[in-house]
């Protein structure tokens, strides 16, 4: 510390008059932001946030060492010039570019948190107010719905690096940090919405920079069939009482609520703000999905196909596509999702077609049309086949744990009379013809063939579950004696697991084994009285496997015609998600209205009507769908306007018709995300205000663009200025100033910026 002046308070003088005796004493001019630190005892230090308070209630004692602090000339303090707090890139000091074309350093997953900031910075009135300090006089460090002022002052340096035109890119741990400490949900490094934090943002530094000290009790009154005009004024003077800040002014706007009982007809009208509109995205009511068919026929390979079915629509939808495609009647299809080689399930046909994901690999298994699993009076079964190779690994307590899966599984009809496992291995032997190579005469020693005779039938095959075989049942726990159904066989005349015969053949290609759905359980581990399904596996040894398998041939299919197709989806006008948020809904039943007449909550209809649009529009596009069964990221196009986005035939407030420009709106920023619900990133466009130039901001990289590559299937938050307020921003330029973009409205001017 070079210099130190002494000042004498009383105690009921405020911090304020502290600092500005401070800025006369050392010389710096009002103009310039500064701020006050207290050094306690103990040689710590600590802000002086609220200037408004007097010197008692800051409890400063009498040899109180207060310290003055100047704002640098790049935006940042002189307090976080520690390498550990710096905000600021490494880069050349004497660095001048052009203000707010500054990127945001990515500090691990936080793209979502810089695509946010740099759309909210690229409004005009909001950043004019923080570069302009009016916001020191509006903090609010006393609400209790607030962050103490720090979420507000923690933007404002940002905003203010930003635009001080000295830094390429900034490092905003500081705001990270702040924004962890007060939005739990935002703790760490994991990915999240943009717009979550958009809305945390606006919401935080609404209440940080809230005006209103002491919210008053307001209560909400319905229109009880006044005019709308008296009830809507009623409910933004209402708002207005416990909520008026910068935020306010910029980005709040107000519904009218139209909710009618469907049983006696009460209507209930309400007027409502909102800071930002959700609109939803026409949704298709087909769904495209790709499958394997696999031809009961051995020299048919399988067929990709690309099938077109309703999105809620059943398994059976699905059979009655394909069946259009190979002319297989879709009585003769048994659908199954096939995961790491064995079948993760296998589907009924009357199943919703919403819990297959798009990830999924789905196979159709051509049958016997007399063949059903389950259904004893069919004359054939299905069988669910495995594939399995043995590997040199040790066997303990003559498990196979030695048995590895391999290749694609198989759901094969065969005759009920012809259940035994010579009959199933000449079956099978068939059905694998065009990748299984059949040994010679010379190859083959039928010597101990007697010893396996047609009599030696198969356990009965009843039901095969339709679980998770990453979760199998009591019920999928291997082969039975029994029948499904709770009917159970004889057990004189069908031999249990145990006393079954052997099924190798000595110079037989692979042997047949008995296990549960996930394929790993040997006939030792299993119930005589389970009632399950049983799953057939065959086994190899791997000299057999490498002599007389193709596993080039195996792993081979064909792309039916169908599969080249190009499903192009017809783009959407972003009129038409504000017409689709219009319009009449009825409520969920996890979401009913109480009807005051009825006494009882009810699944009324809704409808939202556009009152007052504020002087900035935000317009989210609901592109992630949930539902209970599936997550989905929609990539529709949306066509949205550049300029001139005519909101007049949505406002239902009686209009001026002679000020058009209320009702129009031109683009200033838009939010782009990239990827899927699991991983993407997010980016930015955003016109500067002073330029009129559009730059696009990926994290640290800031590239100007024209705005032709505005538009894409990656907009996901749009930002809208209204007209009026462009020009009111814009000043009268001189004859020598540049045209200022009709887009984003003002012309270069740098005034304002020279604050320090």
């Amino acid at each position: 510390m070079d210099t130190a002046h002494t000042a004498q308070f009383n105690r009921t003088d405020s911090i304020d008059l502290v600092l500005r005796t401070a800025q006369e004493q050392f010389l710096v001019s009002p103009q310039e932001e500064t701020r006050l630190w207290i050094k306690n005892a103990e040689g710590s230090f600590e802000r002086l946030c609220n200037t408004r308070v007097t010197v008692l209630d800051a409890a400063l004692q009498t040899g109180q060492v207060v310290i003055m602090e100047t704002r640098n000339k790049d935006g940042t303090w002189p307090s976080a010039q520690l390498p550990a707090m710096s905000s600021a890139s490494e880069e050349d000091e004497d660095f001048q570019g052009q203000p707010g074309i500054c990127g945001l350093t990515n500090l691990g997953n936080t793209c979502f948190m810089n695509s946010a900031l740099q759309c909210l910075s690229n409004v005009p009135q909001l950043t004019n107010y923080f570069l302009k300090n009016r916001y020191l006089e509006e903090l609010n460090f006393c609400n209790p719905l607030g962050m103490k002022g720090e979420i507000a002052e923690a933007y404002a340096d940002l905003v203010k690096q930003a635009w001080s035109g000295h830094h390429r890119s900034i490092v905003p741990h500081v705001f990270k940090t702040k924004v962890g400490h007060f939005a739990s949900q935002f703790l760490g490094y994991q990915q999240h919405d943009s717009q979550e934090l958009l809305s945390f943002l606006l919401d935080g530094l609404h209440e940080d920079l809230n005006r209103v000290k002491k919210k008053e009790y307001v209560e909400l009154c319905d229109a009880a069939g006044r005019p709308d005009q008296e009830v809507a004024r009623e409910a933004w003077q209402n708002h207005r009482r416990r909520n008026d800040s910068v935020i306010v002014d910029t980005f709040h706007g107000l519904f009218k609520s139209t909710v009618v009982c469907p049983d006696c007809g009460n209507v209930s009208v309400t007027f409502d703000p909102f800071c930002y509109l959700s609109v939803p995205l026409p949704v298709t009511h087909k769904r495209v999905m790709e499958v394997f068919f696999v031809s009961m026929d051995p020299r048919r390979k399988p067929e990709q196909h690309r099938l077109v079915v309703p999105k809620r629509g059943k398994i059976s939808d699905l059979c009655v596509a394909l069946a259009k495609h190979t002319g297989v009647s879709p009585e003769r299809m048994m659908v199954a999702d096939v995961f790491s080689h064995r079948f993760y399930k296998i589907y009924q046909l009357e199943e919703s077609l919403s819990s297959i994901l798009d990830r999924d690999d789905i196979f159709i298994y051509e049958v016997s049309g007399r063949a059903a699993i389950g259904e004893n009076s069919r004359e054939d079964v299905v069988l669910p086949i495995y594939l399995r190779e043995r590997t040199p690994a040790r066997d303990y307590n003559n498990s196979y744990y030695g048995l590895m899966l391999f290749g694609h599984p198989l759901l094969v009809s065969v005759p009920r009379d012809r259940l035994s496992w010579d009959a199933l291995y000449h079956i099978l032997l068939y059905r694998l013809s065009r990748y299984v190579t059949r040994p010679s005469s010379d190859d083959e020693d039928d010597g101990d063939e007697k010893d396996l005779e047609d009599k030696d039938n198969l356990p009965k095959p009843g039901h095969v579950a339709g679980g998770s075989s990453q979760d199998p049942g009591p019920e999928q726990a291997g082969p039975s004696s029994g029948v499904a159904g709770g009917s159970r066989a004889p057990v004189d005349n069908s031999p249990g697991p145990s006393h079954w015969p052997q099924r190798a053949r000595r110079k037989h290609l692979f042997t047949l084994q008995t296990v549960n759905s996930n394929g790993t359980s040997d006939r030792s581990t299993f119930n005589e009285d389970t009632h399950a399904q049983p799953y057939i596996a065959i086994d190899w040894e791997p000299e057999m496997k490498k002599r007389y398998y193709d596993e080039v041939e195996a792993e081979g299919y064909v792309k039916h015609d169908c599969v080249g197709y190009v499903l192009k989806k017809a783009p959407v006008r972003l009129q038409e998600c504000i017409e689709l948020f219009t319009t009449t809904e009825t409520l969920e039943k996890e979401n009913p209205w109480y009807c005051p007449n009825c006494k009882q909550h009810q699944l009324a209809t809704k409808k939202l009507d556009l009152w007052m649009l504020p002087e900035t529009l935000i317009i989210h596009l609901k592109r992630f769908s949930y539902t209970k069964f599936s997550r989905e990221k929609l990539d529709t196009l949306v066509e949205f306007p550049i300029r001139d986005l005519d909101f007049s035939k949505f406002v239902i407030k009686p209009q001026n018709e002679s000020a058009p420009e209320l009702y129009k709106y031109d683009l200033i920023a838009v939010s782009n995300h990239y990827g899927g619900l699991r991983d993407g990133h997010y980016t930015t466009f955003a016109c500067n205000k002073d330029s009129g130039q559009w730059h696009y901001f990926d994290d640290n990289s800031v590239s100007p663009v024209t705005e032709n590559q505005i538009e894409s299937k990656a907009a996901y938050v749009l930002f809208y200025q209204r007209q009026d307020v462009a020009r009111r921003l814009q000043p009268q330029p001189s004859l020598s100033d540049p045209p200022a973009s009709p887009a984003c409205g003002t012309p270069a001017n740098f005034e304002f910026m020279d604050i320090n």
